[in-house]
């Protein structure tokens, strides 16, 4: 695994770049470096310098064409760059032309998250699940990560004889590590499903949303317990159930991984028992940070990741987190700006009618009455169809 370690005290540092193209301006490209500087960091480097070329396509070889290539080499060769950091998916053999010209550690968008997720996993279940989909896009893309792949291997010890590569065996040795870790998954799996069941009919509300809008800090104020929360990208990677009492109605809320632009489908596929709680959810709070500039963008990729594992059909409460970092206005109260934000988004085609909106600030806590009241109907509306004569004596 590469891990971000300072070596000998010294600061682990990376270029990045993105390209663009006819289907990515240079305003989206240069967002989607800021992301993907924010995603280095998290894993412990510091971004010295960024690099964007206009091209059609990516170079089939390397990514980028030959000038840009000479010019970040001579930079990271005359600054003793540690990493560089591509914000697309590179191919095994742009990958291994890469490494050859480049000697630094070679990034693609995918791998960078894959081993944010797997520094953040704490349960066996998470740790599984990302070792399981970083083998699984490993597995074409083996290069000099590993130093001895271009020594032969021989002896008749190695099963495929004398002069086998070391390359072949590696691939062999993930293989079956997959296979270990697909049966091991699955039977962690079988046991999450049987949590699940034994949780009886009690409604579940799953927080969902980008990574870093504040899901974390939402969850703690509601459930009134410490759960992990961190101005990083993903912060939670492993999924948490807590049980809450509004007055006299129970329910479960859980805090689930943030959802992110170009997330890698092979950790879809593995994160796929962490996704049920989503996907079995009764409800969902979709929060959203009100101040981000691409608030409209990370509201579609959570939604259209919510219809990729077919959890797109649910009561939500759309919550638009963080108004205290909203720029203030003299002439406008609290209350008026939240108002006026209210109008603006109930206006836009992205918001479905069933939303339910609110405006609050899990920091301070701004606004949290309304967020309860709209969140306890959903689950009233919920718990009666499940319960019909629950506190029948209170109610009639």
């Amino acid at each position: 695994m590469y891990e971000a370690k300072k070596i000998e005290d010294k600061q682990i540092t990376a270029v990045l770049v993105a390209l663009i193209t006819r289907d990515q301006t240079e305003e989206k490209a240069n967002e989607y470096l800021d992301e993907l500087a924010f995603l280095t960091s998290t894993l412990g480097a510091e971004t010295v310098k960024t690099y964007t070329q206009k091209l059609d396509h990516p170079d089939v070889k390397t990514f980028v064409g030959k000038g840009k290539l000479e010019e970040i080499s001579a930079y990271i060769k005359a600054e003793q760059v540690d990493w560089i950091v591509f914000d697309d998916d590179l191919n095994p053999s742009q990958l291994r032309n890469l490494e050859k010209e480049l000697k630094c550690k070679v990034y693609d968008r995918s791998l960078l998250i894959l081993d944010i997720f797997l520094s953040r996993a704490q349960t066996a279940q998470a740790k599984t699940q990302v070792e399981l989909a970083r083998n699984q896009y490993l597995l074409p893309r083996l290069t000099r990560m590993w130093t001895h792949l271009e020594r032969q291997r021989g002896g008749t010890a190695t099963r495929g004889g004398a002069g086998e590569k070391e390359i072949e065996t590696d691939r062999r040795n993930i293989r079956n590590t997959i296979d270990v870790l697909k049966k091991k998954l699955a039977k962690i799996d079988k046991q999450s499903r049987t949590q699940r069941k034994s949780r009886g009919k009690i409604v579940r509300v799953a927080i969902v949303g980008y990574t870093n809008v504040g899901k974390s800090t939402l969850m703690t104020m509601l459930s009134k317990s410490d759960i992990l929360a961190e101005n990083k990208l993903f912060a939670t990677v492993d999924s948490t159930v807590r049980k809450v009492n509004f007055e006299d109605i129970p329910f479960l809320l859980s805090d689930t991984v943030g959802f992110i632009r170009k997330l890698p489908t092979h950790l879809i596929e593995s994160f796929k028992s962490t996704l049920d709680e989503i996907r079995e959810a009764d409800i969902l709070i979709h929060v959203v940070d009100v101040n981000h500039p691409s608030l409209e963008d990370h509201i579609n990729v959570v939604n259209q990741t919510l219809a990729d594992i077919d959890a797109s059909d649910k009561p939500t409460l759309l919550v638009f987190n963080k108004v205290d970092l909203l720029e203030e206005e003299e002439e406008l109260s609290v209350e008026e700006k939240i108002e006026q934000l209210k109008n603006t988004y109930l206006n836009m085609e992205s918001f479905s009618d069933k939303d339910e909106i609110v405006f609050i600030s899990a920091t301070n806590k701004s606004n949290i009455e309304e967020l309860r009241g709209k969140l306890r109907k959903l689950v009233e509306e919920k718990h009666f169809t499940i319960f019909p004569n629950y506190l029948k004596n209170t109610y009639y």
